[in-house]
């Protein structure tokens, strides 16, 4: 494995998602919209990394990881802005 750009930013998205993970096992109240957030910049960022090192199936787990993220992310703004 080569340490360039696009292994730089996989990492940095996965160091994200794992966060998000710990984050969410770890907090008293979770805040739904910074939890589905990190998880959607870390899913786009393996995303951008995966079209340099391409792997079909990390590839599909990432664009329906980001997918659910975005949909929770816009459930989680609504109703915050219904309160």
């Amino acid at each position: 494995m080569t340490f360039d750009l696009a292994n730089i930013i996989g990492l940095t998205g996965s160091g994200l998602m794992v966060a998000a993970y710990a984050y969410s096992n770890m907090a008293r109240t979770l805040n739904f919209v910074l939890f589905n957030l990190l998880n959607l910049v870390g899913a786009l960022l393996l995303i951008g990394s995966l079209t340099v090192h391409f792997n079909i199936a990390s590839m599909a787990l990432e664009i329906v990881w980001a997918l659910i993220a975005l949909v929770s992310l816009g459930k989680a703004l609504m109703k915050g802005k219904a309160q």
